[in-house]
Formats: structure tokens, C-alpha cells, sequence
């Protein structure tokens, strides 16, 4: 940055309490005491995209790019030197304050009202406790599950105006109890639109509708939309409002209804507010086919108004672009988005030919592209389907998308989960995570394939904090509420981890997914009884199970009876049927070090690091390596994965 130059900077000015009194009572101590506080303190930092200005004794002033990094920072700050205090009985505690303005670069240091405000609400925060500014608050009050408490205006040494200061709610306190209805209206759910249309086969393009109403909405950052797979569930419902804003703690709903007759279509919307139970907005469009996306757009654009929240101006380039001009490709995308829903082989199948044909139709096309990207990831990356194959299929259409449209957050979350999965280039799948949430907030499976990111990264608190805005975003997807049970589990949780486990399979009775999260709860907690009860659940599920997966948990079961050779009979078998029945060389090579057959285990582990198998990238939160942690082979693949020990990339 030149000389003089001004530019926008978030701001953070952190201070010991007390320094002061504790030098003078051990200052020998205290000095010891300060420089591991900076040891601690400086990896948070760089982590979180903060550079570091300059140290003024006990302080620190750091510049941010952004206000989210900023306070994310702040937070995983004082929950580190929480843990410390719980666990190790340190006495350090901090005060952070920060402001977003202008700086100016000026030898090395940065001068202007960023600096002074930052420094003069710092001693405003409680011990322990972060404060920051109504320009803080405003930038990232949508971007986070963080809670703010506003402290009012205060009046600052030689700052002409008073200043509103908000004071951030630290991950370990007791949220301050709220009435079931006050849930915010600018949290919004769509509910699937009702298919009125003559012919049946219509359906398809009412679920489409649906479903493009959520994804144009999602792109205003002021709101907080529900995902498709949570609402998806209403259909059909007889449910009242109040009823579904409680469940799904939102205090908007938008229903609608969708009918197609020829080229012609009505579509019926209106907006309730639940805590009123009235009527915010309500419209009926009569129009052509080619009409469609100007219908989602003034529907967005209605939502945001009625609920005086503001479009920003590159949100609403965003909104009003139509994807395509072909009516036709466009069905074609839609009855592809409903079978690729489906997820099964067959189903993935026909949404390809639907695809290739809309992109056929309409080659500028960017959605079809991005659809058959989404399609060969599942093959791939879900079904372990001929990999090296379907990977570089889906990094061409995906690239190919983003050159007809860069504001695609989708097909940025799937290049970002390429990155992270296929080429393990964290820094790029970081970026284009990133890029995925500025575009789309609400876009849910982002913010959760960004939390396993962050994981891998060791950057616990961050992933915690996007985990949980996932789950407001999609409050019954089996994915994301079993990604939070295993969260806790790692994390030692384990009760809260098993009531969670067991919330899942509640909402998904039928699911293998489900019940096999509790199978992986009970085998690590080396529950007997219980791994066996819920196998015979498993084995005997309706629903569509992975090929090895009843052969993985019968050797679990096998293992916990005392039959090791037994299980590896079973692992001999699964090693040369491995192709077709999807066992991951990662997953064989874990089994064998739980037998303790290190050595066949590791070689299996190489070979899962030369076919760049993603789940070695598991290997720091798999409690199954628990006994060759310090391993030279264990320590050498986590080196060469580019992660230590504390899974900060290096």
C-alpha cells in the first residue's frame, strides 16, 4: 500500500486487563505471562486475514480487510483464552474493541479515525468481552449467528459524535431467553409452490419455481431464506403458518400457487407474517412462458420491500439477469434440478440427458453447465463412481459456467469443494467458498462444506460459527445436523453429540445416512449393545443403502465380539471387491490400524494419498487413529497434506 494512501480497514485494538497492577506485583511473572499471550494471539491473527501494525506494550492494533474476519477473530481470541481460564486456571483476561473507517498508511503505521474509535471503545468491553461499533454491527449482522447487544450511544474522548457500541455475545454464555414469536421477520421461508396446472407432469415445473424463488431471494444479503430441503417437507402440508413459522423459527412465509396452460402461466404469491398472522404482500402475475424469471425477480424485489430491506445495487444486477432466453432449455433445467433432487443412480442419469440438452438448446446457457457439474460431483465425489473420470468432467462444466456467469455461488461451491477434496489446494477452496457466501447468504450447504474446511484447517470456533448459520438456513437436512453431531463428537461432546445422533434419525426414520451417524457414535463410544441393536435397524432400512456400508458396520460388530480374524476375512473381501462396492483406500487402510495391522494399514494410506482420497483429509478428527498419533508416518502424511498437528496449513 503506497505512502498516504486511504482506504476502508477494519480495526482492532485489544489490551490486557490489569497489566499494569500485575507487573508491579510479579513483573518477572507477568512478562513471561505476556509474551506466550502474543504467541497465542499472533497465529489467530494470520488465520483469520489480520496484519499485524504494531504491538504497544500489552496491546495490540491489528488491520482487517474485512469486519467479519475482524470479529470472527475477536470472538476465537477470548474463546482461547476462555478454554485457557477453564482449563489451566490463567488469570489473563482481555478487552477488544473494534471500528470500521478510513486509514492511512504513514511509516509503517496506520493513522485515522478507524484507530482512535477502535481504541476508545476497547475499554468499553467487560473483561473477556469484545465491543464494536454500529458500522461493525451493520456489516456483519447478517453474515454470522452471532448475537449483539447494543450498550447505546457513548460519547468518546475527542470524537465529536457519540457513537452506538454493540457488545458481541461470547460462544460459552447463556443467550438471553426470547418469546417463541419473536423470530425476525427479515427470516423468510418459501414453501413449495402449489401445482394448479391441468396436466400433472406440470409438477416438475411448480417444485422449479419453488425452488428459483428461494435461490433469487437467497441472493439479498438483508434476508434469511430457509433452503429448498428444509421446506420441501410442507408440501402438501395442512399446516398452519404459525404452526410452520415456529418450526422452522422464522416470522415470514411466503406461499404460492403455479399454473401452466400452453405457453401461458399464473402464478400466485403472498407474503404472512407469522407473529400477526397477516397479510404483508400479495400479487397474481398472468404471463408468457419467456416471462418466467421477471415473475421471481419483482417477487424478490416485493419480499425485500415489504420487509424494508434494502437491495443493494449489485444484488439486484444479480436479480433481474435472466439466465437464459429459451423457455425451452429452461424446462429442460428444471425437470433436471428435480431428478438430480432425487439422488438415486437412475434418476442422476436422466438429469444429465436434460442438461445436455438444455445447453444443447441454449450453448450460453451457464446453469445447464453448472447442473452437470452437480451431477458428475455425485457420481464422483458421493458414490466414488469412476473418479478420475467424472472429477475432470465436473472441473470443465463448472469452469465453463462461471465464464458465462461469475456470480454463480453454487458453481463457485463446487469448484471451492474440487479445490478442497480433489487438488487439497486450501487456499482456493477458502477463496471460492467465500466468494459462494458473498454472492449467496443463505446458500446453506456452503457455509457447510466451508465449516469441514475450516476443520481440516484446525480453525474450530470458524467452523462452529458457519455449522451453525448452516443449520438456521436448513434446520432438517440430515447432512448438516449429522455434520453437527460429529462435530461434538470430535470435540469430546459426547452427550450432547449422542442426543444429537439420535435428533437426526428422529426427523429421518428411513434414513441410512441417519442411522449410520449413530452406528459411527456408538462404535467410537465402544457401546456394545446399543452398536448392536441399531445394526439390525440398519441392515433392515427401506431405504437405499451404499454398497459396502452393511459389510463396513458388520465388521464393527464382528470387532467389538472379539472376532478379529473374522473381520479380516471381511476386509480381504472388501479390499478386492473395493471398486464395487466403494470402499475408499482410506477407509480399508483405518480399519487395518484399528486391528492393529499398522504397517498394512499405512501402505493402504499411501495409496489413499496417491489417489488423492478424501478422506485422508479426515485423518486429524478420525478418533479410530487415536493409537498412532505420534506415528512418523502418521506426522509425515499430515506434513505432506499440507496440515501439522494442529491442522493449521503450513
Amino acid at each position: 500500500m503506497s505512502e498516504g494512501e486511504r482506504r476502508l480497514a477494519a480495526i482492532m485494538y485489544t489490551d490486557i486487563v490489569g497489566y499494569t497492577s500485575l507487573t508491579q506485583k510479579d513483573e518477572s511473572f507477568t512478562l513471561q505471562a505476556l509474551e506466550k499471550h502474543r504467541s497465542l494471539l499472533r497465529p489467530l491473527f494470520s488465520s483469520h486475514g489480520g496484519r499485524e501494525v504494531k504491538t504497544m506494550g500489552d496491546a495490540f492494533l491489528i488491520e482487517f480487510q474485512s469486519a467479519l474476519d475482524a470479529v470472527l477473530c475477536a470472538v476465537a481470541i477470548q474463546q482461547t483464552m476462555h478454554d485457557r481460564k477453564v482449563a489451566r486456571g490463567e488469570q489473563l483476561s482481555l478487552r477488544i474493541g473494534i471500528h470500521v473507517g478510513d486509514v492511512v498508511e504513514s511509516g509503517g503505521d496506520i493513522l485515522g479515525d478507524a484507530v482512535n474509535i477502535a481504541s476508545r471503545i476497547e475499554p468499553l468491553a467487560e473483561p473477556g468481552a469484545v465491543c464494536v461499533t454500529s458500522q461493525v454491527y451493520e456489516h456483519v449482522r447478517n453474515k454470522s449467528d452471532l448475537q449483539f447487544t447494543s450498550l447505546g450511544e457513548k460519547s468518546l474522548k475527542n470524537v465529536s459524535r457519540p457513537v452506538e457500541v454493540y457488545k458481541v455475545a461470547m460462544p460459552w454464555e447463556e443467550p438471553a431467553p426470547q418469546p417463541e414469536t419473536a423470530f425476525s421477520p427479515n427470516r423468510i421461508a418459501i414453501l413449495p409452490f402449489v401445482n394448479f396446472s391441468p396436466d400433472p407432469n406440470d409438477e416438475y415445473f411448480a417444485n422449479g419455481m419453488t425452488e428459483e424463488v428461494i435461490s433469487t431471494v437467497s441472493g439479498i444479503s438483508g434476508l434469511s431464506v430457509i433452503s429448498r430441503t428444509s421446506v420441501m417437507g410442507y408440501k402438501g402440508t395442512t399446516k398452519r403458518v404459525e404452526e410452520i413459522g415456529r418450526e422452522l423459527r422464522v416470522g415470514s412465509v411466503l406461499e404460492g400457487s403455479f399454473r401452466k396452460a400452453g405457453n401461458r402461466i399464473r402464478v400466485t404469491t403472498q407474503l404472512i407474517d407469522v407473529a400477526g398472522d397477516r397479510h404483508l404482500w400479495a400479487q397474481n402475475y398472468d404471463r408468457e412462458l419467456g416471462d418466467v424469471f421477471a415473475v421471481q425477480s419483482d417477487i424478490a424485489k416485493q419480499v425485500a420491500d415489504s420487509l424494508r430491506v434494502k437491495i443493494l445495487p449489485r444484488e439486484e444486477t444479480l436479480i433481474t439477469r435472466a439466465p437464459t432466453n429459451n423457455s425451452g432449455a429452461y424446462s429442460l433445467y428444471l425437470k433436471g434440478r428435480q431428478l438430480w433432487n432425487e439422488r438415486t443412480k437412475e434418476a442422476i442419469k436422466k438429469a444429465i440427458g436434460c442438461f445436455e440438452q438444455a445447453v444443447a438448446d441454449d450453448p450460453s446457457f451457464a446453469l445447464g453447465y453448472s447442473g452437470l457439474a452437480d451431477c458428475y460431483y455425485i457420481f464422483a465425489g458421493n458414490w466414488l463412481d469412476d473418479p478420475d473420470a467424472n472429477y475432470p468432467r465436473v472441473k470443465e462444466y463448472v469452469q465453463r459456467a462461471l465464464r458465462l456467469d461469475e456470480n454463480l455461488a453454487e458453481a463457485h461451491a463446487t469448484l471451492a469443494s474440487l479445490y478442497l477434496y480433489r487438488d487439497w489446494d486450501f487456499d482456493e477452496a477458502d477463496s471460492e467458498f467465500r466468494k459462494a457466501i458473498e454472492l449467496k447468504p443463505s446458500y446453506s450447504m456452503a457455509h457447510n462444506w466451508y465449516h469441514l474446511l475450516l476443520m481440516i484447517r484446525g480453525k474450530w470456533d470458524q467452523a462452529l460459527m458457519e455449522l451453525k448459520r448452516a443449520l438456521e438456513l436448513d434446520p432438517f437436512s440430515i447432512a448438516i445436523n449429522g455434520n453437527y453431531a460429529s462435530y461434538l463428537l470430535f470435540r469430546g461432546e459426547y452427550g450432547r453429540a449422542l442426543e444429537q445422533y439420535k435428533k437426526v434419525v428422529e426427523m429421518h426414520p428411513d434414513s441410512a445416512l441417519a442411522h449410520g451417524g449413530l452406528l459411527a457414535y456408538y462404535f467410537i463410544r465402544r457401546s456394545h449393545d446399543e452398536y448392536r441393536r441399531e445394526l439390525e435397524v440398519y441392515s433392515k432400512l427401506p431405504t437405499e443403502k451404499d454398497p459396502g456400508s452393511v459389510m463396513v458396520w458388520q465388521m464393527g460388530l464382528r470387532f467389538f465380539e472379539g472376532e478379529k480374524e473374522e473381520v479380516r476375512k471381511l476386509l480381504a473381501e472388501a479390499e478386492s471387491r473395493r471398486k464395487e462396492l466403494n470402499f475408499s483406500p482410506y477407509g480399508i487402510g483405518s480399519l487395518c490400524i484399528l486391528l492393529g495391522d499398522f504397517d498394512e494399514g499405512f501402505a493402504w494410506l499411501e495409496l489413499a494419498y496417491r489417489e488423492h482420497d478424501a478422506g485422508l483429509l479426515s485423518m486429524r478428527s478420525d478418533l479410530t487413529l487415536d493409537g498412532v498419533r505420534s506415528d512418523r508416518r502418521y506426522l509425515d502424511l499430515l506434513k505432506r497434506l499440507g496440515v501439522d498437528q494442529t491442522g493449521q496449513q503450513n
